[in-house]
This record gives C-alpha cells, sequence and structure tokens, in this order.
C-alpha cells in the first residue's frame, strides 16, 4: 500500500508535470506570500545558484514583491483580480500567477510560443492552489 503523498510532493510533482508538458520552460518557483520560496524546479543547487535563478531566497520575495504590487495597482484602477503578471525581458519571459495563498512564477525562453505557457502555467496555478487549501 502506497503512502499519501505530502503538499511538498504534490507540489514539486505538479511542477514537474509543467516542465515536461511545455517545451521552453526554463524554471518554475512557488513562493508564499510572504516571499518564502515553497518548491522550485528545477531544484536549488547550493553548489551552483544560476543552475535555477529562480530557487534563491531574493527572487522569490521579488516574486512576491511584485504580485502584491500587482494586486494593489489594479485595485486601486478599480481593475478586478489579478489574473496574471507578465514580464518580458531581452533573453526572456516571466510569468507570475496568484495560486491561492502563493504565487507561481515561470521563467521561459524568449523564443518560446506564449500561449502554450500561459495555458499550462495557469493550470499549474490553479493546481497549486488546490494542494494549500487541500
Amino acid at each position: 500500500m502506497s503512502r499519501p503523498k505530502f503538499r511538498q510532493e504534490l507540489i514539486d510533482d505538479t511542477l514537474r508535470k509543467l516542465h515536461t508538458a511545455v517545451a521552453g520552460i526554463k524554471a518554475s518557483v512557488v513562493v508564499n506570500r510572504d516571499g518564502l520560496l515553497v518548491a522550485s524546479f528545477p531544484p536549488g543547487d547550493d553548489d551552483d545558484p544560476l543552475a535555477n535563478p529562480t530557487s534563491s531566497p531574493q527572487v522569490a520575495a521579488m516574486a512576491a514583491t511584485l504580485i502584491g504590487l500587482a494586486e494593489r495597482t489594479l485595485g486601486r484602477l478599480e481593475q478586478g483580480d489579478l489574473e496574471r503578471l507578465l514580464m518580458e525581458g531581452e533573453d526572456g519571459v516571466m510569468v507570475v500567477y496568484p495560486a491561492g495563498r502563493a504565487t507561481l512564477a515561470v521563467l521561459v525562453d524568449k523564443e518560446q510560443k506564449l500561449g502554450p505557457v500561459l495555458y499550462a502555467a495557469s493550470r499549474t496555478a490553479k493546481d497549486v492552489a488546490g494542494v494549500l487549501q487541500g
């Protein structure tokens, strides 16, 4: 008989599934509203922080700050709840989704078509929210 999975394992599996489903995703991270790292994929490597730059505590804190600012801005402008935050840079794109009590941030190659990424990341954010709620 298999043992039930812990929330951490379920979130790790959810991130792994996101990376398998869509090509071009460099890294993903789930952070709580206080900016603390919940999970990352690929997992962080203390010996090589560039292996997954999104798994650093600083990036986790910045993602939580960004989503907080976006939510407050949309509220001030009376534009409803935040659906996603999209940032485009010269070398890549970061998409940030609210995920219940947490935030999902996904780092994507610049050349990747965003439609499949946005769809898969949206579903993943809902799955993460469900895990954290249950």
